[in-house]
């Protein structure tokens, strides 16, 4: 797909962190009236998972449609009790491309499910870097200090109903390969028609809708990754905000491994006098996530880019702010998982009112919980640092050789 097409008149809210995402959403599902459609890539079954569950159970008992898509590595273990439990009640779910037998050697299995999106009534949109998770809870790291620092927002325009579109076929298409692998043909053509009359039913969308001091000129656009028609829909619509950057670049970003077109575009932008500034997670929890990066920084801190390390707990944000007039609030991380083979989602927004927001939160991270990479220091690092670099940076290019994939 070509340009991003951003549409006005939308009403949309940033939430920081689950302590407000977490009870915005299931205030939206107390109060619907007919569907939720909702995809994650984590739904872990702590107390905010089974909080969001019993949301979606009471609803179902309400007669609301529930259909649930869940990531099947995000998501490996769904407890008995609430598989009975949506049974019972009528939810529909799945999880999407679990892992085989092999595992991760099958190429094919890194593609995943990793955007975060529910559309509530068709009125409701929710979209972000939050999974369903506790906000101290790592499923790696077990318990942490400080919340998990993310962002999502809760969006009311013109954009829900594409989104619940785009849902709708991605869910049809599930249906169908389970029918297929079902053998079940019937149901193929059951589930194709029920999509068909899904999608051409009216909702009203003025349904429970909040108010909002957002102004309600806000234009917004929905930007989609995936496989098939959108492969670097997300990429394009950062190079082209870094590239008309006049005055600011400000990107937080969780797992930060951008490939030449976007590296070029930040740095020809500190070059040409433009503030770029980046708050990264800097804490140690993967191999590849850690060390494949560095090799990056080099560059950056030499054009003049400002690199600031997350220190306290766990950055999990994707976000950015250009110009306090163009942001984005989204799942899709700048590393090659999410540019190249996950399923991502981002909401793109041009507002000075929105941008600023989010801006004043990315500043006071910074001051409060950044800690800035020193171009002297980082080259002086130990040398047994640079070779593990050397090496996770060797090892992310062969995965993408193995993939096919472009970076």
């Amino acid at each position: 797909m070509g340009v991003t097409q951003f549409k006005g008149g939308h009403h949309i809210e940033l939430l920081q962190n689950g302590a407000q995402f977490f009870p915005a959403l299931i205030s939206s599902i107390d109060a619907c009236s007919q569907e939720v459609r909702l995809e994650t890539y984590i739904f872990h079954f702590d107390a905010t998972g089974n909080a969001i569950a019993a949301a979606l159970v009471r609803a179902a008992k309400r007669g609301i449609r529930i259909y649930l898509v869940m990531d099947g590595i995000g998501t490996t273990n769904i407890p008995a009790n609430w598989v009975q439990l949506f049974a019972e009640t009528g939810i529909r779910w799945h999880q999407y491309s679990p892992l085989g037998r092999l595992g991760y050697l099958v190429p094919m299995q890194w593609r995943r499910l990793h955007r975060k999106l529910c559309v509530i009534d068709q009125n409701t949109l929710f979209c972000g870097g939050i999974n369903i998770l506790n906000d101290f809870e790592d499923p790696n790291h077990g318990t942490q200090e400080s919340a998990r620092f993310d962002f999502a927002v809760k969006v009311q325009g013109p954009l829900v109903q594409e989104a619940h579109r785009l849902m709708l076929q991605f869910w049809a298409r599930l249906e169908l390969a389970m029918d297929l692998r079902q053998l079940h043909i019937a149901n193929v053509r059951q589930t194709l028609q029920e999509a068909k009359q899904v999608s051409s039913s009216t909702i009203s969308t003025d349904l429970h809708a909040p108010k909002s001091t957002m102004p309600e000129t806000m234009q917004a656009a929905l930007v989609l990754r995936d496989n098939f028609l959108n492969r670097s829909r997300i990429e394009r619509a950062y190079r082209k905000a870094i590239g008309e950057a006049q005055k600011e670049v400000l990107i937080a970003n969780a797992y930060f491994l951008p490939g030449r077109k976007i590296r070029n575009a930040l740095i020809h932008a500190a070059k040409r006098g433009v503030r770029v500034r980046l708050l990264l997670h800097g804490r140690y929890e993967y191999f590849m996530q850690y060390h494949a990066s560095r090799p990056v920084y080099s560059a950056m801190l030499s054009a003049g880019v400002q690199i600031y390390e997350y220190s306290s707990g766990f950055l999990h944000a994707k976000v950015a702010v250009i110009d306090e007039r163009w942001a984005t609030v989204g799942s899709s991380n700048l590393d090659p998982l999410s540019l190249l083979l996950a399923r991502e989602a981002n909401i793109m927004v041009k507002s000075p009112h929105f941008a600023s927001i989010l801006r004043n939160k990315l500043q006071e991270a910074i001051q409060t919980n950044g800690v800035l990479v020193e171009q002297s220091i980082f080259s002086n690092r130990p040398f047994i640092h640079k070779v593990l670099d050397f090496i996770a940076y060797g090892l992310m290019r062969l995965s993408l050789f193995l993939t096919g994939q472009r970076y």
